[in-house]
């Protein structure tokens, strides 16, 4: 079990404790306790599976059960599961309170569930479009806000966001997606501004295209999936294993200095 000894910075000279076999420890996060919404399927059953491997205790977080018990099965000890919605920003204080029921409360949030109707602009309603935002930007803050009083108090945090492409580019039929992940990479940063200083650092990852649940009407046309692929830099469509060390460095003390960034993890999509 990791002590509040072990997480908490040494803010004496503005510099963190270096331990005495740094490079191995600096992405060490056993003991750890992550919480990690939108397990029951994609990137956050992929990132929940990584942090649970490399030793986290974890609490997967999503709406479907089935999908959260199967999770739960494959991964077994050292994971947790609770079923809700986190769209349901009423209840995310309960949320939080009954994630820290099983390990104590998260040092990680790893902010993952997410929804794209892929509606045409012009056939968006206000229903649809709150749906999107309460589940993309809203519930990531109020989540985090709930979890931060525990965080602060231990003097160590992480918080990761999932951005995507549609932060900085426009896709069609993706005016609310779009909206929500333009909005997550402010908020991370406000998140930064805020909390940073407690040594709680905010940051997100920015996904190219990597095939999941929420991809799928992509990958399944193989001529989209291929002009896609062909360009990144790289010249290929993401691999979920590629995101694990940009998670695994986000979420451990390799990142002690880094905050309020959004670090695309997409072939060099993005860089032309």
């Amino acid at each position: 079990m990791v002590s509040r000894n072990d997480l908490r910075p040494d803010t004496s000279d503005g510099v963190s404790p270096i331990p005495e076999n740094p490079i191995p420890d600096l992405f060490d996060i056993s003991g750890v306790v992550a919480c990690v919404t939108g397990v029951s399927s994609g990137l956050g059953q992929a990132f929940a599976t990584v942090l649970h491997m490399a030793g986290a205790r974890v609490v997967g977080v999503a709406r479907r059960e089935e999908e959260l018990k199967a999770w739960q099965g494959t991964c077994g000890d050292g994971t947790a599961i609770v079923v809700a919605n986190v769209s349901d920003l009423d209840n995310l204080h309960t949320l939080a309170t009954t994630a820290s029921i099983p390990f104590g409360a998260p040092d990680i949030l790893v902010n993952a569930a997410g929804i794209n109707d892929r509606q045409p602009a012009s056939d968006v309603t206000p229903e649809r479009w709150q749906r999107t935002l309460d589940t993309n930007l809203s519930a990531p803050f109020f989540l985090a806000q709930a979890l931060i009083p525990a965080m602060q108090e231990k003097g160590w945090g992480r918080i990761v966001n999932v951005a995507s492409l549609q932060s900085t580019r426009a896709f069609a039929d993706s005016a609310a997606y779009g909206a929500s992940k333009g909005g997550i990479a402010q908020l991370t940063r406000a998140m930064a501004d805020a909390w940073s200083k407690d040594g709680i650092n905010a940051n997100a990852l920015a996904p190219g295209f990597f095939p999941t649940e929420l991809t799928k009407p992509v990958f399944e046309n193989a001529t989209k999936a291929a002009i896609n692929a062909a360009q990144t830099c790289i010249g290929r469509n993401g691999r979920l294993n590629d995101l694990n060390g940009p998670l695994l460095f986000l979420c451990s003390r390799a990142s002690d200095y880094v905050t309020g960034q959004v670090l695309f993890v997409d072939g060099g999509f993005t860089a032309r």
